[in-house]
């Protein structure tokens, strides 16, 4: 019997990964074919596009003109700098994993139209593979196949999905988030921090990956200095934890010595830049000040009202699914998982490692006077879960059974995560970015996926999810292929 059980598990996650290999596909043919079909439909609003003048290291050369209409925003500076490198102060602004990843097809001409059709192959290639770390990131993380599948699609999906298909960074920087986040709850630290220290080099806010080795370290060190009483344990797991985080900020911050270097190091004083001569010459955030005016509360302008109700479908989502979680669990949301039960903190990699987990099972032998009250406590969670009264679930006791899927413990570090990307594209961004910005947040989509698996009065705000979704993917290939601003 236990045999069919398993063999029947594995058949259905094998139908749900063709599922989701199959979405993903699917999701980025009908994206291009979209792009296609509304680019030539219509007139592109800007045309400068097309020009592409001599790199300056060859200025006798001459580069002909990309695709009309396959190339637009930021997808001209990431072909610049394939062809010319970094040649001015703002492209510094553009990391440099996908011009990397684009050279390994630099056997093609890169001012040739099937060079950008292979940069387009690229990062739809790069989607389909995050889609699938998703699934296997959602199936360990929430312990629910289905729920693990409808979040996957809602990303195979998402609104942001023309910059998925188009020649951005937001694949790469998705796959490699996604992938490290899969690593770190399985426990395979080394192999998170190197896919999390790479999607610094796609996107500047890859190095906040940092923060979920921090809240692990921290959750570590507290349990062997207090529970275990090992202060040379404790000592050990801040020392590697403060290591394996300067490894994830290192890529960005070599790219920020390079950009130094190009852009300070030999220069007279009167050609010096100003940021060179801070006490931090930090380049990024001069760039994103003085080119883009990027600054806290610098957006709040009331000509800028379009562009919040532009974003307000994600940041309301993105409010709504930490407020549930703080709501469902105060006492675990607001100790930042320290209160959490210890048997959630050991039953995964996101709180304490394999070997103090052991330990604290040992330790934990004999404790067996509250089974029976604990299964009752248990069953009376799980009704009022599923019922979506989670008011009257009673906080007595918790256990990691009892609080399944997007309400378990071990979210709780990918909601903080969230919730400083939603402040940070509030109160600092464009905030029309925010609907690309915050793409890439596991629990919007769990959260997602979550309302719509239980018979709660929100559950058809699933609908409303869908057709944002859908609407924001009609709306953003229409206005972003045209050259017309979107997010």
């Amino acid at each position: 019997m236990a045999e069919t059980t398993a063999e029947h598990h594995r058949d259905n996650h094998r139908d749900h990964h063709h599922l989701v290999l199959k979405s993903a596909i699917c999701s980025r043919l009908l994206l291009l074919a979209l792009i296609v079909f509304f680019s030539t439909l219509l007139s592109p609003y800007d045309t400068s596009a097309t020009l592409n003048p001599p790199c300056l290291s060859t200025p006798n050369a001459t580069l002909s003109s990309p695709l009309q209409n396959a190339v637009v925003w930021d997808s001209v500076y990431f072909l610049r700098i394939t062809q010319c490198g970094y040649e001015y102060e703002q492209s510094f602004a553009f990391l440099p994993l996908l011009p990397l990843s684009l050279s390994l097809v630099s056997f093609i001409p890169t001012q040739t139209p099937l060079f950008v059709l292979c940069a387009y192959l690229i990062n739809n290639l790069a989607f389909v593979l995050a889609a699938l770390y998703f699934y296997r990131l959602s199936l360990t993380l929430l312990k629910d196949p289905d729920t693990a599948l409808r979040a996957t699609l809602l990303f195979c999906f998402n609104p942001a999905s023309v910059f998925y298909s188009s020649i951005y960074s937001e694949s790469l920087y998705a796959l490699l988030c996604f992938g490290g986040m899969y690593h770190f709850v399985c426990g395979r630290n080394n192999f998170a921090l190197l896919f999390f220290a790479l999607s610094g080099c796609a996107r500047s806010n890859g190095v906040l990956n940092a923060g979920y080795l921090l809240f692990q370290t921290m959750h570590r060190s507290y349990h062997a200095l207090f529970h275990h009483k090992r202060l040379p344990l404790a000592l050990q797991i801040v020392f590697i934890g403060a290591l394996r985080t300067a490894c994830i900020f290192a890529p960005f911050l070599a790219f920020q010595v390079y950009g130094y270097y190009h852009m300070c190091v030999g220069r007279s004083q009167d050609e010096i830049r100003p940021w060179c001569k801070g006490r931090i010459p930090l380049l990024y955030s001069y760039i994103q000040s003085h080119y883009w005016g990027v600054g806290f509360l610098r957006y709040f302008q009331l000509k800028q009202l379009p562009n919040f109700l532009l974003a307000s479908p994600i940041l309301s989502l993105a409010l709504c699914s930490i407020v549930h979680y703080a709501k469902s669990r105060p006492q675990n949301f607001f100790s930042l998982g320290f209160l959490a039960p210890m048997e959630e903190k050991s039953s995964g990699a996101v709180f304490l490692s394999r070997d103090l987990s052991r330990s604290e099972e040992a330790d934990s032998v004999g404790k067996s006077s509250s089974v029976r009250v604990e299964e009752h406590l248990n069953l009376r969670r799980r009704k009022n879960v599923i019922k979506g009264d989670v008011a009257n679930v009673p906080i007595e006791s918790e256990s990691a059974e009892a609080w399944p899927g997007y309400l378990s413990a071990s979210v709780l570090p990918f909601v903080l995560h969230l919730g400083f990307m939603a402040c940070t594209a509030f109160f600092v961004m464009h905030v029309q970015v925010a609907t690309r910005f915050l793409s890439a947040s596991p629990p919007l989509y769990w959260f997602a996926a979550y309302i719509m698996a239980y018979p709660t009065k929100y559950y058809r705000w699933g609908y409303v999810i869908w057709a944002y979704s859908i609407a924001y993917i009609f709306l953003g290939s229409l206005l972003f292929s045209n050259f017309y601003p979107f997010t």
